[in-house]
């Protein structure tokens, strides 16, 4: 999660005598309540494969940013406080939700599940991939991706827009190695499959979308304190049926997050950046964006 006065969306550990320690274990006690499982025990002990699978991950990784969120309001609270935008890159953007009050922690919990559920349900059901293209604008990722369905017959698309020079597509299989072949030809960095389990942000998704819509429908939602930026169309998340639309439309269409931090950094309001959890990747995001204002990244 990114929040702005930015919260990006990481597992995070803490040291067993830490004070945040037994927050992030009481969190996590709230959310095996919930799913009917030891999740504290799935992130410590695994199997890794376990872990990653999606139905596992992502609530894994909601419950663990929100202890990251509490980490923060406990070591700087006036950063929360002066907080004016949230953002978070697809399942982050649950947190950044969460964090601005749209949903509790509890229905947080119980949509990440369903969503996890509903998406892993979808990519078992029709094989497919993600692949990160490096070093290329978004016009030569394009076109790769239209010689991939030319040469297989398959589809792919760009389902994650990271930042120029990184981008990620995802389609049927075939079609990622096909990526994958024609990507170095034009000149890629890099053209290497992600460990996802099937094609996000794409029609490939499209199973799963009744299912969250239902849960969606029965969950409490209220309007953001403070705006939260939509990975959909990169604009501030609306009221509660428009948060619920938009949440659906999510899991099919691709990530905006170019645009959401392009348009971060030119604000003239923009002054600082949180990013919370392990790692340094949205600090290396903005600075690559030119922008000189400092990131903070707090870690775990």
């Amino acid at each position: 999660m990114h929040l702005t006065r930015k919260l990006t969306f990481f597992f995070i550990f803490f040291p067993m005598n830490s004070p945040i320690y037994h927050l992030y274990v009481s969190l996590h006690v709230q959310a095996s309540s919930i799913l009917g499982y030891d999740l504290l025990a799935k992130c410590v002990d695994g199997p890794k494969e376990e872990l990653d699978s999606t139905v596992v991950a992502q609530t894994a990784i909601f419950v663990s940013s929100m202890a990251a969120v509490e980490k923060l309001k406990k070591e700087d609270p006036e950063a929360i406080e002066k907080c004016t935008v949230a953002m978070g890159l697809s399942l982050g953007e649950y947190t950044a939700l969460c964090f601005a009050g749209a949903f509790s922690f509890e229905d947080g919990v119980k949509l990440t599940k369903a969503r996890g559920e509903a998406m892993q349900a979808a990519a078992d059901a029709n094989p497919s991939g993600m692949v990160a293209v490096i070093g290329l604008d978004v016009a030569s990722v394009e076109k790769i991706c239209a010689e991939a369905r030319e040469k297989t017959g398959k589809p792919v698309a760009i389902a994650n827009y990271l930042m120029d020079g990184n981008y990620a597509v995802s389609g049927d299989m075939e079609a990622c190695d096909a990526v994958k072949e024609i990507a170095p030809t034009m000149g890629a960095r890099m053209a290497v499959s992600l460990a996802v389990a099937g094609a996000f942000h794409t029609d490939f998704m499209e199973p799963a979308v009744a299912k969250l819509k239902a849960v969606l429908a029965e969950t409490d939602i209220q309007t953001p304190r403070i705006p939260v930026i939509s990975n959909v169309d990169a604009k501030p998340h609306g009221e509660p049926d428009s948060i619920r639309e938009t949440l659906a439309k999510q899991v099919t269409n691709p990530v905006q997050w170019e645009t959401i931090v392009t348009a971060m950094i030119k604000s003239e309001d923009f002054e600082q950046s949180y990013e919370i959890g392990p790692g340094t990747v949205c600090r290396g995001i903005v600075k690559r964006f030119g922008k000189k204002t400092p990131v903070v990244s707090v870690q775990a």
